[in-house]
């Protein structure tokens, strides 16, 4: 995990900053205040900034090449692009631009949160979905949808800028991955999108047979350790990532992610039973294994084996 940190009362070296840390631009500003805080932390592709400028300030800024959501809680920013007038007050959180277009804008006096992350994962997370649109998935919207689903995407953001980036050692890679796919999954709720099909759209399931049901739960079994998704689970099993979740719903009783997380479930839970409580904790062994709630891990864990994990790892003394 890499934390980077800029202060500086000066245009030019905010304009610097600003275009090698994000893409090329060019900012102006008033002279009188032009204090700018920026602490940026990134991790194995996903990048949360704390951002506060004390003046008002316009921007011209070229394509990002990722998913750019801000949430402002101070102040207001006004997008301008393509002569747009789109005001953004506190509580607020949006896409400031497609990623493969570029913005204008201004903010005056604002402090808030920038969060990035390749466009991939929006693809890898709408394979997933049952009504799931063929090829690249686009946003097509930078408001949320309601205020519900602008809480739930400001939250999102919130959690993983104060619980998973956060502390002086890097997440585990799995915490990682799935916190940058569970903000891709929200974003894709709360933001108008390609991703979804008509729900009167008929889906081919013929092959969501046994054979597909044995190689994605074997490819799972081998290789829980990494950031799988659901689009590798398919590709592993020859088939389309609709075809195995048909698989998975017409077999059993979980999904193919579900089934990843009692294998992942069931992993951690055998190093609990080994581990020396001298020198691991519940904690890291849950992040080990890609849950970065413990909170959650501890209910799930439960639900399961009948006793908390603090008290298998305890044990073990």
């Amino acid at each position: 995990m890499q934390t980077e940190c800029f202060d500086s009362g000066s245009l030019e070296s905010t304009e610097e900053f600003l275009s090698r840390a994000y893409t090329p631009m060019r900012i102006g500003g008033r002279p009188n205040n032009t204090r700018t805080r920026i602490v940026r932390t990134a991790a194995a592709g996903l990048t949360v900034d704390r951002l506060a400028f004390g003046y008002t300030m316009s921007y011209t800024a070229n394509a990002l090449g990722k998913v750019c959501l801000i949430s402002v809680h101070s102040g207001t920013m006004v997008d301008t692009t393509d002569g747009r007038h789109d005001v953004y007050g506190p509580g607020e959180t949006f896409l400031i631009a497609p990623p493969d277009r570029p913005y204008t804008g201004a903010l005056h006096s604002a402090r808030y949160t920038i969060t990035m992350f390749d466009p991939a994962v929006l693809d890898t997370v709408a394979a997933a979905g049952a009504h799931s649109a063929p090829g690249p998935v686009r946003l097509t919207g930078q408001r949320a949808r309601d205020a519900d689903a602008n809480r739930r995407l400001g939250s999102t953001v919130a959690f993983l800028r104060d619980q998973v980036l956060t502390g002086s050692t890097a997440p585990e890679p799995l915490v990682i991955a799935s916190a940058t796919q569970l903000l891709a999954a929200v974003a894709l709720a709360a933001l108008p999108s390609t991703a979804r099909q008509e729900e009167g759209e008929r889906v081919d399931s013929r092959d969501a047979h046994t054979d597909t049901l044995r190689r994605a739960q074997l490819f799972i079994e081998e290789n829980a350790h990494r950031p799988i998704g659901l689009a590798d689970i398919a590709a592993a099993a020859f088939v389309t990532p609709r075809a195995v979740q048909y698989a998975f719903s017409r077999h059993t009783d979980t999904s193919p992610l579900g089934y990843l997380r009692h294998v992942r479930l069931a992993r951690a839970h055998q190093d609990l039973r080994t581990a020396d409580p001298c020198t691991t904790s519940v904690t890291r062994i849950a992040a080990r294994w890609g849950f970065a709630h413990v909170g959650r891990f501890a209910a799930a864990y439960r639900r399961l084996y009948g006793t908390t994990p603090a008290t298998t790892l305890r044990a073990q003394d």
